[in-house]
């Protein structure tokens, strides 16, 4: 591959890597095949029996021990070998155990030595663990190339954004946006201040609720025993701060305030978070600004929204917020502040010299290449 960083594979899988697990299980199964699928697994249930029968009886069978033990033994294992097919690859090596067993007196050093004739045996069944490891091997390296497909994928979207930043006039009159945005900020976060610290928070709430009808002006809902409560309660009536005020009162002092301490803390202190991080964010503008559709749709919901509380001159300013979606230049505009305020110097230096786009066609190669080499692969 080409080099190009990624960023997030600490050891990105290459085409060498697949094509390296694709050979490997192609000589696991053509090690099988030499002799033959059946027959290789017959090969290594016989030779599982035989050594079963060899740990079982090494300790028993061996020296002057027990007696019956080395004739079941010799039984056992003689029968075993007889009833092996005539053609069964490497029965020689089985047969040559059992001619090394057959003796009046059987020590330790005959079980080891038997193991070692048996090694031919083992080495078939190794073929089929083999084959088994090397198909497993091979889907975890294509699990690998399509993790490192995805890397790719993100990789390349980010050089073509860099590339679509570039293109941006970085000359063009970002203030002209950005003046009537945070004008319009700084006055309705200045209403809402105001109208959370002077309304009462039943007020406060039953408008957080009506903003449910405006999708683009995010306000969570109020917790629903929050609100019915301070619907009923006459603590309802205070404003928002005194009641997070209270919720920090012991309930010896909260008896001063509130008709039942036990429930408004039940219904309110639990709610302290939300309460506490209630503010005028859902009716401000991001910086940079969304797309022109996007914001002339917001900044119309919020004219209705921002009437609710604030005097006239903060929904004037709101007006003014709409109307900048409605400018010809405002897609020129956006695009020049969106790339200063997202591209860093190194970035705009790595786009004049033109290694955004040398990374990009390095990206797309490497792309195309392992989608290649995974197109060659077998799924199973």
């Amino acid at each position: 591959m080409s080099g190009v960083e990624s960023g997030s594979d600490d050891d990105p899988v290459s085409v060498a890597d697949i094509e390296a697990a694709r050979e490997r299980l192609r000589q696991a199964e053509a090690a099988v095949d030499d002799y033959g699928e059946s027959e290789a697994r017959a090969v290594a249930d016989a030779y599982a029996d035989a050594t079963d029968l060899l740990t079982e009886y090494e300790g028993s069978a061996t020296g002057t021990g027990d007696f019956a033990a080395y004739v079941e033994f010799q039984d056992r294992f003689l029968g075993l070998v007889e009833d092996l097919p005539e053609d069964l690859p490497t029965r020689d090596a089985f047969e040559e155990a059992s001619d090394l067993l057959d003796r009046r007196r059987l020590s330790e050093s005959h079980f080891e030595q038997a193991r070692e004739i048996l090694a031919p045996a083992r080495e078939v069944g190794e073929t089929l663990d083999e084959r088994e490891a090397a198909r497993d091997h091979l889907q975890e390296t294509r699990r690998a190339a399509r993790r490192r497909l995805s890397t790719l994928d993100d990789e390349i979207q980010r050089r073509k954004r860099l590339l679509d930043l570039g293109e941006a006039d970085l000359d063009a009159p970002t203030d002209d946006l950005r003046e009537p945005i945070e004008a319009y900020n700084d006055a309705v976060t200045d209403a809402f201040d105001r109208f959370r610290r002077e309304a009462s928070a039943r007020d406060l709430l039953d408008f957080v609720s009506a903003t449910e009808a405006y999708p683009l002006v995010e306000f969570s809902a109020p917790p629903a025993s929050l609100a019915s409560y301070l619907d009923e309660a006459a603590v309802g009536s205070e404003p928002l701060p005194t009641l997070v005020e209270y919720a920090g009162y012991s309930r010896s002092k909260l008896d001063h305030y509130v008709d039942d301490p036990d429930r408004f803390r039940e219904r309110v202190a639990t709610n302290e978070t939300y309460l506490s991080r209630l503010d005028a964010t859902p009716l401000t503008v991001d910086w940079p600004p969304p797309v022109a559709g996007r914001l002339r749709r917001l900044a119309e919901e919020l004219v209705s929204v921002v009437a609710r509380f604030a005097d006239d001159p903060v929904v004037a300013r709101a007006r003014r917020v709409r109307n900048l979606a409605l400018r010809d230049d405002y897609d020129r505009i956006r695009n020049a502040a969106v790339a200063r305020e997202e591209l860093s110097g190194e970035e705009r230096e790595r786009l004049a010299s033109g290694a955004v786009e040398a990374e990009l066609a390095d990206l797309e190669d490497d792309r195309e290449r392992l989608r290649s080499a995974l197109d060659d692969v077998p799924s199973a």
